[in-house]
């Protein structure tokens, strides 16, 4: 479903992502973790262009982009038509409902049909448990809620992809449940998913391969079981004793 290879980014100065490469299959999830500053972020908003890389390809269900010599806005769009972003801090629109929020993409970006997305809005609210939450504005919602529109309105477009940037990291420790539960059952039903996230038991659990990065790079990866029992480079038993 998705391919990166030798996926490049700078800032400046700064070398970001030092030639990543990384396959995600149909109906898989692949989780990435590792120290912040260590370039999951980056890596995972090159997948949408959201951070355009400096060199490397990306291709998406069979559609292959190329960054060597930049990008054209047709290509951009066509990335984040096929892929759900799922922000950290929700970025939803505070002047409209829930239901609005989720209904954006598909009638604004995509130009569907109003009612046809609004019919498709309402069963994705209900979908994670906010059917009777879809008149509510964002400051009314609590942050497990707000998260949970934003994961249906990523839905909203379906997305051959959804990406999932750290989700729960600003919400209350009991607030995270209800979210990571909503994108179990996303994993379970075979959505392919890139989730970057510190949430080591959803890792060890649901993610059916485990990449740890540092220094903008992939330093191992594996199945949960391979990286959480038997890691095999240094930096990756360290990081994990301290998070242990």
């Amino acid at each position: 479903m998705l391919t990166l290879k030798n996926i490049h980014k700078r800032f400046g100065d700064l070398e970001v992502l030092k030639g990543l490469d990384l396959q995600v299959d149909k109906g898989k999830v692949v989780v990435l973790i590792g120290p912040s500053g260590s370039g999951k972020t980056t890596f995972l908003r090159c997948i949408n262009s959201l951070e355009v890389p400096d060199q490397g390809s990306i291709t998406l269900d069979g559609n292959t982009t190329e960054f060597t010599d930049g990008i054209t806005q047709k290509e951009i769009l066509n990335l984040r038509r096929n892929t759900g972003m799922v922000f950290q801090n929700y970025n939803l629109f505070p002047h409209k409902t829930a239901l609005e929020n989720v209904m954006e993409g598909p009638v604004i970006v995509q130009k569907k049909n109003k009612e046809e997305v609004r019919n498709r809005a309402t069963r994705l609210l209900e979908k994670v448990g906010l059917g009777d939450k879809m008149n509510f504005y964002p400051h009314q919602l609590s942050g497990g809620q707000q998260q949970r529109v934003g994961i249906a309105r990523a839905l909203a477009i379906e997305p051959k992809v959804m990406l999932f940037d750290e989700p729960t990291s600003a919400l209350d420790p009991e607030l995270v449940g209800e979210v990571l539960g909503v994108m179990k059952e996303l994993a379970e039903e075979g959505m392919t998913m890139v989730v970057v996230t510190h949430e080591m038991r959803f890792a060890r659990d649901v993610a059916s391969e485990v990449v740890f990065m540092d220094g903008g790079q992939i330093i191992e990866q594996g199945s949960p079981s391979e990286i959480f029992e038997n890691p095999t480079h240094e930096r990756t038993k360290q990081f994990l004793s301290l998070i242990h």
